[in-house]
């Protein structure tokens, strides 16, 4: 009797031991400092469906935070995050957004405040601007197909293969991609795909022959393709595509084996944050190995960190494209207000109308 409870003993404070390692690595300053704010305006482009096993565990480990929680489009958060500034009005402590330039440029713009996560210590380089601004996702540009009008092995992993595949009758108008003059962050990708695989061009000119459907949201282009207005969509979160997989058995997912374009969902916390502390824990939180741990097995959103094991993980999509080295990972730098540059800009959407409308 005496040995099975020094046995059940240890295994319970092995459990309280694993428990301590796996909250995130907050000051414990910064938690009481919360607990007095007891409140959190988060403004995300991550849809709801998919933030909110996060959202649940934060409250589970912060109950005394109450979290308000925005779910905006990528620009409609930049626009109403510096109007509201301006006017010095209520807004939001923390904004995690997928559209890498306009988080980038608030915090060079004076709007993040600085703050040395203790959960970035090791943090990859290309997926930090300083202590400003954080990438806590590595989400791959996939295609997403319906089985029940392509079949499995159908849908080549290349862009070159994707080329040969527009030409066939069938496909036309039953293609879906981006529209980079109404999204930001499919602006984004299309940009990365133009500049780092010289392929792309060729794609995007079949993307025109086949009457392409423009798309502002991936959760819009998915549903055409549920329903079979579309076959295929090009450059889409696989991390939404793996989330509707759960529920619609048709969607089959393919990784681009010849390049594949990965965006990160960038977190700040706002300079004049009326609940900074409470941004801090909620940073801490995606950073860390927890946070990391549920989107990946449970959210299915692509964590960053590379020691994470699971579906949505780097080493899961190093896995499937082929190798670390054929995935770009835009980076959180300076380098990427590039892309806001009227010039570049310019240069980009005039290849991009003349190759899918002609124009």
């Amino acid at each position: 009797m005496r040995t099975r409870l020094w046995g059940f003993l240890i295994l319970f404070l092995s459990f309280l031991a694993l428990a301590q390692q796996t909250r995130p690595a907050s000051d414990p300053a910064v938690v009481e400092a919360a607990k007095k704010e007891g409140r959190l305006i988060v403004y995300s482009s991550t849809d709801q469906a998919s933030a909110q096993a996060l959202l649940d565990d934060f409250r589970r480990l912060y109950p005394f935070i109450q979290i308000e929680y925005n779910d905006l489009g990528t620009q409609a958060i930049y626009d109403r995050f510096v109007s509201e500034t301006a006017a010095g009005a209520r807004s939001a402590d923390l904004l995690w957004s997928s559209a890498m330039e306009l988080q980038v440029k608030l915090a060079l713009e004076g709007y993040a405040l600085p703050y040395d996560s203790p959960e970035a210590k090791n943090w990859p380089a290309n997926a930090r601007l300083e202590n400003l601004a954080y990438g806590t996702t590595l989400e791959p540009a996939v295609v997403v197909y319906n089985r029940r009008f392509l079949r499995p092995g159908e849908v080549p992993s290349t862009r070159e293969g994707l080329v040969r595949l527009l030409q066939e009758p069938r496909m036309r108008g039953r293609v879906a991609t981006w529209d980079p003059e109404r999204s930001a962050v499919g602006f984004t990708i299309l940009k990365a795909d133009y500049d780092q695989y010289p392929a792309f061009q060729d794609l995007a000119r079949a993307f025109g022959r086949a009457q392409v459907a423009l798309y502002s949201s991936t959760g819009a282009a998915f549903e055409k393709v549920i329903s079979g207005e579309h076959y295929l969509a090009y450059g889409f979160f696989g991390s939404y595509a793996l989330l509707r997989q759960r529920t619609v058995k048709d969607l089959e997912i393919v990784y681009l084996t010849d390049g594949t374009v990965a965006i990160q969902r960038v977190a700040l916390i706002s300079r004049r944050a009326a609940h900074p502390n409470a941004a801090k824990l909620f940073l801490d939180y995606l950073l860390s190995l927890r946070g990391q741990n549920l989107m990946a097995y449970t959210a299915l959103i692509f964590a960053r960190r590379e020691t994470v094991v699971g579906e949505a993980t780097p080493q899961a999509l190093y896995r499937a494209v082929g190798g670390k080295d054929k995935v770009y990972a835009i980076p959180v730098s300076r380098e990427i207000l590039k892309n806001l540059d009227p010039a570049e800009r310019m240069r980009f959407l005039t290849f991009w109308r003349q190759a899918v409308r002609g124009q």
